[in-house]
């Protein structure tokens, strides 16, 4: 772990890989019962928590721009991966946009093809969004392929009992990431 100052670049890990991080640690944190030991172990369990949501953004960017869309519609179109179609008011409430913003992004997604809205057979007031699984497949699947496999590497290394730990561990972290998302979006200046 580096000692230097907070927020400066640590030395270059050696492995190609450039500078490292620094992390701050802000006073408070690390509880009373720690060890010296147990207090850097956390440290480095929040550094590789924020160092991985930094560049899973840069990640993110990089992909859109390759498949030429901006982060956002990227960032949405996962997200209705997940159900294959979703309402207007669903994907603004799942991404905390707004529904002005939404008809954008659907607007933008309609056009290059990776969706489609259809009227709801039950509710011809409601519009659903479809996923386009074979445009979706064709281009973003190759973006991200290479990484997934990669992934996939990793999940061959670990048993099933570590497997289970590390899923349980990120459905630990979805429900404080939802948590956070909840309380900052109930902050927002009124003005919005």
């Amino acid at each position: 772990m580096s000692k230097d100052q907070p927020g400066r670049a640590a030395p270059d890990d050696g492995r190609g890989n450039g500078p490292q991080w620094a992390v701050p640690w802000p006073e408070g944190v690390r509880a009373s019962s720690w060890s010296p030991e147990r207090a850097q172990l956390a440290m480095a369990f929040i550094a590789a928590i924020r160092k991985t949501g930094s560049l899973m953004q840069l990640m993110s960017q990089a992909a859109a721009d390759k498949i030429g869309i901006n982060a956002t519609d990227l960032n949405c179109l996962n997200i209705l991966s997940f159900s294959g179609q979703m309402t207007a008011g669903e994907l603004a409430r799942a991404t905390g946009l707004t529904t002005a913003s939404i008809t954008g992004v659907v607007d933008r997604l309609e056009q290059s093809g990776f969706v489609r809205r259809e009227r709801d057979a039950q509710d011809r007031r409601r519009v659903v969004i479809h996923l386009d699984t074979q445009k979706a497949l064709g281009t973003v699947a190759p973006v991200f392929g290479p990484m997934m496999a990669a992934w996939q590497q990793i999940a061959d290394t670990y048993s099933d009992a570590d497997l289970q730990l590390i899923v349980g561990f990120y459905d630990q972290m979805e429900e404080i990431i939802r948590d956070h998302l909840a309380r900052l979006r109930a902050q927002r200046p009124s003005a919005e």
